[in-house]
């Protein structure tokens, strides 16, 4: 007895391309997630500074108000991205949102931190980060070789500073925004010196 040969899987190849292309999305989400959470001293204080984030966020009225709020935003400047991330420091990472602009890269903690005024005075402040794209000389990816699960952006300046972030929940569409925020700003630059 013969059995007849079903043609209607090429019919379900699509569907299975597309749920596989949705489990690399999970899992590169559920990575991000993992990294995010392991950079943190404490898993209570991360969820504390998400919860205030999140609340933060809802009060002020949306991501885009807080970068205005926190960062003097010129006319016609635009946000493109925000993203949680880490910022590595010489006292360990930070925790916070870097804002991807059509004028700049900004990066705010999440939490105050405590600093010692001159006069002795324990005050806090949040650790803010101002990159003008302009000021960009170039952005890499980075991958730590004992762990290839952790990726950083380092961002360098034409002044010889550089900025290593880090614990993306998604490293790749951060990564993708700043090119694209970098490359808009070089197309306007190259113009504006055309027409001058």
């Amino acid at each position: 007895m013969e059995i007849p040969v079903d043609e209607t899987p090429s019919r379900h190849l699509p569907v299975l391309k597309r749920m596989s292309k949705l489990g690399k999305k999970a899992n590169n989400f559920a990575n991000g997630v993992k990294q995010h959470v392991r950079l943190a001293p404490k898993i209570t204080e991360t969820v504390k500074g998400k919860l205030s984030l999140g609340a933060k966020i809802i009060q002020v009225g949306g991501v885009e108000k807080i970068f205005k709020q926190l960062f003097s935003v010129k006319e016609g400047e635009n946000l493109l991205k925000a993203c949680q991330c880490y910022l590595s420091t010489t006292a360990g990472p930070i925790a916070g949102l870097l804002f991807i602009s059509t004028n700049k890269v900004a990066f705010c903690s999440e939490r105050s931190l405590k600093f010692c005024s001159p006069s002795g005075e324990l005050i806090r402040v949040h650790y803010k980060v101002l990159i003008p794209l302009s000021k960009i000389k170039r952005v890499d990816q980075r991958v730590n070789m004992k762990k290839q699960s952790e990726k950083y952006i380092e961002v360098y300046t034409v002044d010889g500073f550089d900025f290593w972030f880090m614990g993306f929940l998604n490293y790749q569409k951060a990564f993708k925004y700043l090119q694209q925020a970098i490359s808009q700003s070089c197309k306007w630059m190259m113009n504006k010196s055309l027409t001058s």
